[in-house]
């Protein structure tokens, strides 16, 4: 049998995003994320959690209901416990907000204790099946489209749910075109550069909110291990990472992300040591014995870092004593000229050899040491 590789990867022009019906389930049970925002994001997303793929009957006090796809059919009070409001009218009143927004249309039955809803342009964005059959409500998953995503959001204040989902919608796994992304799910506005660095700035216009809110938002959702930020010195934004992303999405292990990792995906802030710090012992360390030679206690540096990076991503061997490291000056045409000029800034480029205590080569890694610069 023919043995492969599988890889996967999220694609950023993707115009909808998938959306598991178990995870929304989960949302509205996490009774402390407050719903208390006007942008409608959770209760749109709800609503289309429940509708059907196919067509289906529903029978409520001995009445049979035809529910077509895109459609759905519940009790007004299993409405007011989805959206947790208080009363009906409040639920009514996000109904009719959503229908004057043209995403849903609804009605009542059986004299306003039942409510009949229909998702607008669902088979725009979702598959329609033609045979009739139950449909399952906490199983399986249903695409959100990301322009009604944004569309919502740009139209109300957003609650900690809208601003969870919000990056959940636009978290992106292993794409080329976003840097850092190949080290975990990291979260892109689309906004054309490649970068996931966010402000606070940013995500208030975004949000409707003040930044103080996005800092508190952002948080309660770090100490709920929904997120993980990462804050980088000198640099204007932090990088936001989805805990729990990849099991739920794409039913794989989740990957520990790595600060320094995705510092150096970036190309943000590798401290080194003082030159008169004591070296430390790492391993046995080879030094090229040139001008532009990296100093002992930088080469100990670099590799424990380089060795955390490696550690994450399933690299073997490097808690043995007898790994051997060489940083070696690299340079294109092997000229001997190891500082190179890239958009104006000076950079040291090295080759990084693993060897074991035989002198058996086992890896080889190309590094790269910009300066620190303020990022504009």
């Amino acid at each position: 049998m023919s043995e492969y590789q599988l890889e996967i990867k999220q694609v950023v022009d993707y115009p909808r995003c998938r959306i598991y019906r178990k995870f929304v389930q989960t949302l509205i049970s996490d009774r402390s994320i407050r719903l208390g925002g006007s942008s409608g994001l959770f209760y749109y997303t709800v609503l289309c959690s429940y509708a059907n793929f196919r067509t289906s009957y529903k029978r409520i006090d001995d009445i049979s209901y035809t529910i077509y796809p895109g459609e759905w059919l519940c009790r007004v009070n299993e409405l007011v416990e989805w959206f947790r409001t208080r009363f009906q009218h409040q639920t009514l009143s996000i109904l009719q907000v959503l229908q004057e927004r043209h995403l849903i249309t609804y009605s009542l039955l059986g004299r306003g204790k039942l409510v009949k809803f229909k998702i607008l342009r669902w088979q725009k964005h979702n598959r329609v099946l033609d045979y009739n059959a139950p449909c399952a409500k906490d199983t399986g998953f249903f695409f959100l489209p990301v322009s009604i995503a944004n569309e919502l959001l740009s139209q109300g204040r957003c609650s900690e749910m809208d601003a969870l989902l919000d990056l959940w919608i636009n978290t992106v796994y292993n794409d080329e075109q976003v840097q850092g992304s190949d080290a975990g799910p990291v979260v892109y506005l689309r906004n054309g550069t490649g970068s996931p660095l966010l402000g606070y700035a940013e995500l208030a216009q975004r949000w409707g909110v003040s930044k103080a809110t996005v800092g508190r938002y952002l948080g309660k959702l770090r100490s709920q291990e929904y997120i993980s930020v990462l804050s980088f010195p000198r640099a204007h934004g932090s990088v936001i990472c989805l805990n729990n992303y990849l099991s739920t999405m794409f039913e794989v292990s989740d990957v520990m992300v790595d600060k320094d990792e995705i510092a150096m995906l970036l190309h943000i802030g590798l401290t080194l040591p003082e030159a008169e710090r004591e070296e430390e012992e790492y391993g046995s360390v080879s030094v090229s014995e040139n001008e532009h030679s990296v100093s002992n206690p930088y080469v100990a540096c670099i590799l424990q870092k380089v060795e955390e990076v490696l550690a994450v991503q399933g690299f073997p061997c490097f808690s043995c004593p007898k790994i051997q490291y060489k940083l070696l000056p690299l340079s294109p045409d092997c000229k001997g000229a190891v500082f190179h000029v890239l958009d104006d800034i000076v950079y040291f480029k090295a080759l990084l050899v693993i060897l074991c205590e035989d002198s058996k080569e086992l890896f080889r890694f190309e590094l790269r040491l910009l300066p620190e610069v303020e990022r504009r």
